[in-house]
Formats: C-alpha cells, structure tokens, sequence
C-alpha cells in the first residue's frame, strides 16, 4: 500500500475507538458504604481525580458524581428502637450491679422519686441511694458520653478519609493526651488541683492534633496520604515521648501512668460529668451540622466542590470536631481504643452510609458499647475493675483484622 494510501485510511480510525489508557490505580472497595477508593490514579489519565490526584470513586466504579446507596429507613429506624432501649437497660442494669447490688426496679424508683415522681420502690439499703448517685449513675453517664464521642468521631474521620480502617488516634489526639497527661503525672503538677492531669490531657490532645494539620498543610490545603502519614509520625514521636517520662519517674508515678493508659472509669464524679457533657454535645452538634458535607465528599472531591463544598474547611471543621470529641472522651477516662473503629462500621453496615444517619446511631452504638464493657469490667471478676481499654482492645482488635480480610476479599489487594 502506498504512503498516500496509508494516509487515507489511518485518519478513518476514530480516537474514540482506540484503546483507553489505563490508569494505574489500586482501588480501595469500603464495602460497608458500596464506595470505591482509588488510591493512585493519575489526573492525566482518570477525569475523576481531583487536583490533588486522589480520587475517590462512585459505587459504580467510574468518575464522576454518584448518589450514595439509598437510605433504609425502615432498618434505620428498627436499629434506632434497639440501640435506645439497649442503652436504657444497660443503664438501669449497670447502676445496680456491683459489690452493694440494687434491684433494677430500685433504681428505677430512685430515678423517678430524684424526679419528684412517687412512683416505684426505692433502695431497701440504707447506703443504696446514696451509691447510686454518687457512685453508679455518674459512671454511667460518663461511659455513655465518652463512648458516643469516640464513636461519632470515628465515623467523622472514615467520611473524611474515605476509608473504614480509619480511626481517631490517626491524627494523634490519643498519643498527644497521653504525653501530656504522663507529664504532669512525673513532674507532679498539680495547679488544678484534681483537674490537672485532664485538663493538661485535652490540652495536649488538641495540640497534638493541630500539630499533624500544621505539619500536613502545604500550599495552603492538605491531602488525606499526607495527613495520614503526618499523623504516624507524630504518634511516633509522642510515643517516645511517653517512654521518656515512663522511664523518668519514679514506682508510683510509672504505676499511674500504666493505669491511665489503660483506661477506666473509676473515680467519676458528677464534676466531671459536667465537663464532658457539654464538650460532647457540641462535638456530635457539629458533626450532624457536617453530615450532608461528608455525604457530598463521599462522591470525590471534584465532585464535591461543583457541588459548592469547600473541601479544605470541610476537612479542618472535621479534624476539629474529632480533636474536640476524642480530647474530651480520654481526658478524663485515659486512652480507650477502637470505639471509633469498630461502632461506626457495624452501624455503616446495617444502615448504609449516609452520616446523617451514621452520625447520630454512632453515637448510640457507642454509648450502648461501652456501657456493656464498663460493665463487664465492674463484674467480671470479684472486687476488682479491669481496665476498660484493655476489653475494647480484646474486641477491637480481632474485628480489626477481620475487617482488614474482608476489605482484601472485596478489593482483591490490601488496602
């Protein structure tokens, strides 16, 4: 065939019927909200990716805008009616379990007369009212609370990050807290009196926070990869730091420091019910007041702002509320881990994602999680409280792996 032959012919070849160019991507299936995330897909090759070069797909697998699965009322509404009367019975029950035991219709009677209502029974021992609120009912309103934060920020910081593996430590709140509070615990300081060790807690959660945001903006934005691996290292370098002051003080101050990391409610006032409460509602506040947001972010970030979101202070409102909520959940109760891991997921899975759902069952998952585990801690064994942290750890960490395999089964790689 001659050139000029050639030359007619080749042109008839549509660039439409050409083979795409592939783009290099490992997607990331979050099962639990039916999104693919693409981890590494080039801008010049995939029209989905936002400027930053991540991309986040839809349910379908292309680029683009995608509506979220749809909502289950009937099933959101059915999970709703069970977490509330869980939480209910668990908080009757929990009440009365311990070395001085009250019936639960005892306490219910409490809770009515302390109401001005004469209605039911109240405690037939003479201590038993008074234990019960000074005691029993604090510590419970302070592991619902903590656990509803930990759990509403969990399922702030998977809408975020895209990702169901992420979890409130990621961005170093804990580690942070737990230098601060060992700090004060070494060097012995006491300016606050009783509140010293969590107030200097919070204080070094939202430090530790704010450091990692610092550290990963550039250019005036941050991306979730630079955020993520911010965040290891500066959990590494709090992690040191814990070290150092664990090796630095003496038998008794290493013993409060281990004890602290643990966690535990033991020793919860209503003082400190009212510290934590407002801090509590005001976190979950702001993550309803952020859930449509997140619903719109879950669809990509390009997409995300031709839909008028900001995607910069969306992520710095997030990172706050998860600051303020996870600071206030540990300041108090010590480090307890996996809350935020494992409630926003089952909750993800049985309801579907959207977080104006997700948001406020999180929270209910949450505080009916560590009510149960309070509980078990309280009455597992005879006359002593087992940490709390180290039973969520017991749970958190096989449904971690879990999750890990079933994410590999779906995506066909690891994560």
């Amino acid at each position: 065939m001659s050139p000029t032959t050639r030359a007619s012919v080749s042109p008839a070849v549509s660039p439409s019927a050409r083979p795409p160019v592939s783009a290099s991507a490992d997607p990331v299936v979050d099962a639990a909200a039916g999104l693919v995330v693409s981890a590494s897909a080039s801008p010049s090759t995939d029209p989905s990716t936002d400027p930053s070069g991540s991309a986040r797909r839809g349910p379908h697998g292309r680029g683009g805008a995608h509506p979220l699965p749809p909502a289950r009322p009937a099933r959101a509404i059915a999970v709703t009616a069970g977490l509330v009367v869980a939480l209910g019975v668990l908080a009757v029950v929990a009440a009365g379990s311990g070395q001085l035991q009250v019936p639960p219709a005892e306490v219910v009677g409490s809770l009515l007369h302390h109401a001005g209502l004469d209605l039911g029974p109240v405690p037939a021992h003479p201590n038993g009212d008074a234990a019960l609120w000074t005691i029993r009912f604090p510590r419970v309103a302070m592991a619902a609370l903590v656990g509803a934060a930990l759990a509403t920020a969990g399922a702030v910081m998977q809408g975020v990050f895209g990702n169901p593996l992420a979890e409130p430590g990621v961005v170093g709140v804990s580690s942070g807290a737990a230098v601060a509070a060992s700090v004060t615990i070494v060097l012995g300081l006491t300016a606050l009196g009783p509140w010293t060790t969590a107030a200097a807690a919070f204080a070094g959660g939202l430090a530790a926070t704010f450091l990692v945001y610092g550290l990963a903006r550039s250019a005036g934005r941050t991306e979730v990869v630079t955020l993520v691996l911010t965040g290891v290292a500066v959990n590494a370098v709090c992690g040191a730091g814990l070290a150092l002051t664990t090796f630095l003080g003496d038998t008794q101050a290493r013993e409060q420091i281990v004890f602290w990391q643990l966690g535990s409610f033991n020793g919860t006032r209503w003082a400190y019910v009212g510290v934590v409460a407002p801090l509590v509602v005001l976190g979950v506040t702001g993550a309803l007041l952020l859930s449509r947001r997140l619903d719109l972010l879950a669809l990509g970030e390009r997409s995300a702002r031709h839909l008028g979101v900001d995607v910069e202070r969306l992520r710095v409102l997030s990172i706050v509320v998860v600051a303020v909520l996870t600071a206030a959940g540990v300041a108090f109760c010590g480090i307890i881990a996996f809350v935020g891991l494992v409630v926003p997921h089952l909750i993800r899975m049985a309801v579907g994602p959207a977080h104006r759902v997700l948001v406020p069952l999180s929270a209910l998952g949450g505080a009916v999680l560590l009510l149960a585990a309070d509980l078990v801690a309280r009455t597992a064994v005879g006359y002593a409280d087992l940490p709390i942290g180290m039973l969520t750890a017991l749970v958190g960490g096989p449904f971690f792996f879990w999750l890990i395999r079933r994410t590999r089964r779906t995506a066909g790689g690891w994560a």
